[in-house]
């Protein structure tokens, strides 16, 4: 069973430093350090989109549902609309290492306190 957009929404909030706005007419944008997105709602109408690992992105692509992400494909960026093509926990699991890496992009000093891994 796959999550709920608010669902999905709680459980970005809850990773580390993870905080919320609106832009570009009502995308709902979950980034860290200031504007370093990981996620948005509703891209393209009811939909999901986050980065991958640039060598896990064509396989993602590749399953039912899953896409790459307007505008945002060149940075491994995938979408997928509602109902969510994934399971509960492959889907958390996807956001939270979209989260992280974000975060190892960061300055040493800006990543403490977000890695998940200590």
């Amino acid at each position: 069973m796959s999550l709920s957009e608010a669902q999905v929404a709680a459980f970005c909030l809850g990773l580390p430093g993870a905080r919320e706005d609106y832009k570009w007419g009502g995308v709902r944008v979950f980034s860290i350090a200031g504007n370093k997105m990981f996620a948005l709602q509703n891209l393209r109408g009811e939909s999901l989109a986050f980065k991958v690992d640039k060598d896990l992105f064509l396989g993602h692509v590749d399953r039912p549902g899953i896409h790459p992400a307007p505008y945002l494909a060149r940075a491994q960026w995938i979408i997928m609309n509602t109902p969510y093509p994934l399971g509960a926990d492959e889907l958390r699991g996807l956001l939270q290492r979209s989260h992280q890496l974000v975060v190892s992009k960061l300055p040493k000093r800006t990543q403490v306190g977000l890695r998940l891994d200590g």
